[in-house]
This record gives C-alpha cells, sequence and structure tokens, in this order.
C-alpha cells in the first residue's frame, strides 16, 4: 500500500468516525413518534401472523384485514405476551392487557405493513401494561394483504400471511 492510499484510508476513518451513529429512534418518522413526556417502558419483538379474509369493499373484492395473532418476544427470544385481535390487544404475560386506537402510521417500505403509533385505553389488570400510554409499531417485515387474487369466486375465502415488527410500550415520564 503507497502513502496515498494509507492518508486516503486514515482520512476516510476520521471523517466517519467524527459523526454521530444515527440509531433507529432518530430516524423515527414523527407520525409514529410519541409525544414528549412519554418514555419506553418495555421493547418487544412481534412474531406472528396477520389473517386477511376476501370481502367486497368499496364496492369491489379486496383482501381486507381481519387480525393479528402473534407472540411477544424479549430481546433473548422469550415469550412476554401476545397481541391479537380485533380489537388490537397487547397482553403481557402476567395477565394484564391493553387496547388502543390507531393516532399515526408512516410507510414502513414495500411488502412491509405500515409503522404504527396507537394511543393505549387503561389497562385491564395490574402488571406490565398498567401506565402504559402508547405503542409503537417500528422495524415491520411482511404482513400486506396477499398478492393472490380476489373475486367473487373465492369471496369468504381467508389467507393468512406471516410478519414481525417491534413494538415498543411508553409510559407517562
Amino acid at each position: 500500500m503507497d502513502i496515498r492510499n494509507l492518508a486516503s484510508l486514515t482520512l476516510t476513518a476520521a471523517l466517519f468516525g467524527s459523526f454521530p451513529l444515527v440509531t433507529n429512534a432518530d430516524m423515527t418518522p414523527d407520525a409514529v413518534t410519541p409525544p414528549s413526556g412519554n418514555e419506553i417502558a418495555m421493547k418487544t419483538v412481534g412474531v406472528g401472523e396477520i389473517t386477511y379474509a376476501c370481502e367486497m369493499k368499496d364496492g369491489d373484492y379486496a383482501w381486507v384485514f381481519k387480525g393479528p395473532d402473534a407472540k411477544l418476544n424479549d430481546s433473548d427470544g422469550n415469550q412476554v405476551g401476545s397481541y391479537y385481535g380485533p380489537p388490537a390487544t397487547w397482553e403481557s404475560s402476567d395477565g394484564s392487557k391493553i387496547t388502543g386506537t390507531q393516532i399515526g402510521t408512516a410507510d414502513g417500505g414495500e411488502g412491509n405493513i405500515p409503522l404504527q403509533l396507537v394511543e393505549a385505553n387503561p389497562a385491564e389488570g395490574e402488571g406490565h401494561m398498567s401506565g402504559v400510554t402508547y405503542v409503537q409499531r417500528l422495524e415491520t417485515r411482511g404482513g400486506v394483504a396477499p398478492a393472490s387474487s380476489c373475486s367473487a369466486d373465492n369471496a369468504g375465502d381467508s389467507e393468512v400471511v406471516e410478519y414481525q415488527a417491534n413494538y415498543n410500550f411508553f409510559k407517562a415520564s
């Protein structure tokens, strides 16, 4: 390696080292960011399925979202809860659970369900879900409606698609 290449590599390393690292939180769209005064209390990874049904919608047949069925896992892959619906319900393994109202979405990328922000209703039961104010869905993979045909020929059919997403549970700080 000649001195010019070494100098170029050194300069490149110094430049990259001088930039702050960008985290996923820094790239979270405003539409799915909880208001200030809320902090992450629990992080989980939802792994499961979403069911769609072929139905008449807005004058035409389409795959209609029916609900999720997923395990909520901690960072070690241990199940700490479930996500199911309707209505959309997040339930901790300790029995506490919440529902909520969607207040924001953002594009999750091609082939992925949208990112989402849900304002939580008061929890049922005492436990991890007590005091949760918002649920944030990020880093979605899969879960979009089937690509297969939906028409009068298969009206009423159901399709199940796999998905994964990170769910952050916020509480007031």
